[in-house]
């Protein structure tokens, strides 16, 4: 596997905090809080002049500059550089910028260290992504066919269409490959790439990780993504190292030590410490059929062939909508009931799949009365998964959920418009908390000036449309436009449309979970597509929600979902997408 290997960067600005002196020196402090990314702190390199019995020891005739007392440092910043690594440097007044390569002592660029006389300093570890606009289908491709594309050689994978990408990035590439064929690449400013993208027919772009969006999708390199938990950069063919580099005598031979401080630089535009990785899920009902297959083939088989999904995520959310009652009845896979309770041993299932968010929206949760939501409660407690949206009574159920994982705060909020009235909580008992969408505007607003991200959640009217209707929609913006950065309707039986609002997702509906609808007759009519499962994979980092990918699964045996085959994840798709108005 070809890697394209682009520098490490761990940006020894920290050369420029030498103050030279005559026999000692001096450290200087910056600080540059970036808006998507802040610098990781790598270990500190020092390079220290070997004592002599004089204290200032002659220094060699040489080509190369070195810096006196009361010299300036003079830095070189290649084209190649990025923008988002070149917003945190701050330099010193000891430090000047530099026109060319030849009149700098420091440069940071690609090749700076392999140069006759030259030593790296310090680099830094850069992620690029290849990206598409969110509604695109394909998932993957190799370098091998990147690079032909890049070449010319062949159509980019979004047709005869240039890669878009800053002007950078473009020489960074050119650095590594070559420079493109004709019509290969276009260079657009950072802030029109995604506008620009998202003309029809849609193009592809290779943009730094610090720049992704949500109307992004990440495209698959050689099978890898940089929005994995277990990310490896040095297996990922658009890890670029820049590097900061220095003539050799002057490391070997300057009077004083040169204190390099790589806390003044990110190892990387990419910190797995900031990045969180939240799934969330449709509808889950542990009963009927579903429940038979539990009892027949273990509590744990409707996980069988998805439950890494779940397990993988540092926050899984599940919707269940019916209660756990001990005193629950034995599954009846043929009832025509629609009153529902579960075992409770049912909840290993929960546990297997690592759940650590419940969502209580459901319209089932007292249908055995109160006292099996409060049962239910306790025990979701005993197996420490957070509840939110429901709850012992409404104030209880109306409480945002906050949840802190990887620096990053998200506020779980939900309500449920469609009732029973007998579902939802009051002020002495407990239920599903109704909706006041004037009220969660207000607290979605709240929690957003507190730096919290707002994940919002519908049990809305059921529909088995691709579309959702005109109040769902209505509804859905109103939660969107006050600053929930992910709004997903938990209540449809049936995969629904997305949408955007600015930078904020909407999921009308992911279609179910765990439920045991196998295209049903419903008023006399088949439901297809009651089979299909998206289960949507949010990333968020550094307090940002940057994307999400669509993973999709077909229900087998009324109980266990599996993932679709590539033939029905490109059908799935392309049906939603186009449903969805793109």
């Amino acid at each position: 596997m070809q890697r394209v290997n682009f520098g490490r960067i761990a940006v020894g600005w920290v050369l420029m905090s030498l103050l030279i002196t005559s026999c000692a020196y001096s450290q200087s402090t910056v600080t540059a809080p970036m808006p998507f990314f802040t610098p990781s702190a790598p270990a500190t390199l020092r390079v220290v002049a070997i004592p002599t019995q004089t204290p200032f020891p002659p220094i060699p005739s040489s080509p190369s500059p070195i810096p006196t007392a009361n010299a300036r440092w003079s830095l070189w910043i290649s084209p190649e550089v990025p923008g988002g690594l070149k917003d945190i440097l701050r330099l010193p007044e000891e430090v000047e910028v530099a026109e060319q390569a030849e009149q700098a002592t420091l440069r940071i660029d690609i090749n700076g260290g392999t140069e006759s006389g030259r030593s790296i300093v310090a680099s830094t570890q850069w992620i690029y992504s290849l990206v598409a606009p969110f509604p695109t289908v394909q998932d993957t491709v190799t370098i091998d066919e990147l690079r032909l594309a890049w070449s010319g050689s062949q159509d980019t994978p979004a047709g005869p269409q240039p890669l878009l990408m800053e002007a950078s990035t473009l020489a960074s590439l050119t650095a590594l490959w070559g420079s493109p064929g004709e019509n290969a690449a276009k260079v657009l400013p950072a802030g029109d790439l995604l506008t620009e993208a998202w003309k029809k027919p849609y193009s592809w772009a290779i943009i730094p990780f610090e720049e992704l969006d949500a109307r992004w999708k990440v495209i698959q390199v050689n099978g890898v993504t940089p929005l994995e938990r277990d990310f490896d950069p040095e297996s990922y063919p658009l890890t670029i190292d820049y590097v900061l580099s220095a003539p050799q005598n002057l490391l070997e031979n300057a009077k004083v030590a040169l204190s390099l401080e790589s806390s003044l630089l990110p190892a990387s535009n990419r910190d797995p410490d900031k990045l969180t990785v939240l799934v969330m899920t449709g509808v889950t009902a542990l009963v009927r059929a579903t429940a038979g297959k539990m009892e027949t083939n273990g509590i744990t088989y409707p996980a069988r062939d998805i439950g890494d999904w779940l397990r993988n995520a540092d926050i899984t959310h599940i919707s269940n909508e019916v209660s756990f009652w001990p005193e629950c009845p034995p599954p009846d896979p043929n009832t025509a009931s629609l009153v529902f309770c579960s075992d409770p041993k049912y909840i290993g299932l929960l546990d297997d799949v690592s759940a650590d968010v419940i969502e209580l929206t459901g319209n089932h949760l007292n249908d055995w009365g109160t006292d099996a939501l409060l049962y239910s409660l306790d025990l979701y407690q005993a197996h420490h998964m957070k509840v939110y949206a429901g709850g012992v009574n409404l104030e209880a159920a109306r409480q945002p959920l906050i949840v802190e994982d990887h620096g990053n705060r998200l506020g779980f909020i939900g309500c449920n418009p469609a009732g029973p009235p007998k579902d939802w909580a009051t002020e002495t008992d407990p239920g599903a908390a109704p909706c006041d969408l004037d009220w969660e505007a207000t607290e979605i607003g709240t929690l957003r000036a507190e730096g919290i991200l707002p994940i919002a959640t519908f049990q809305y009217n059921e529909s088995y449309d691709v579309h959702p209707g005109a109040w769902q929609q209505r509804d859905f913006r109103k939660v969107s436009e006050a600053g929930a950065v992910i709004v997903s309707g938990s209540q449809s039986h049936y995969p629904q449309a997305f949408e955007f609002t600015s930078d904020n997702l909407i999921h009308y509906g992911p279609g179910n979970l765990f439920f045991d609808q196998m295209d049903p007759i419903i008023n006399g009519a088949r439901i297809p597509g009651t089979r299909w499962e998206f289960i949507d994979r949010h990333i968020i980092y550094n307090g940002h929600y940057i994307s999400t990918e669509l993973l999709t699964a077909m229900l087998e045996d009324y109980a266990r979902p599996r993932p679709m085959t590539p033939e029905e994840r490109t059908a799935l798709l392309t049906y939603v997408f186009e449903a969805s108005g793109w």
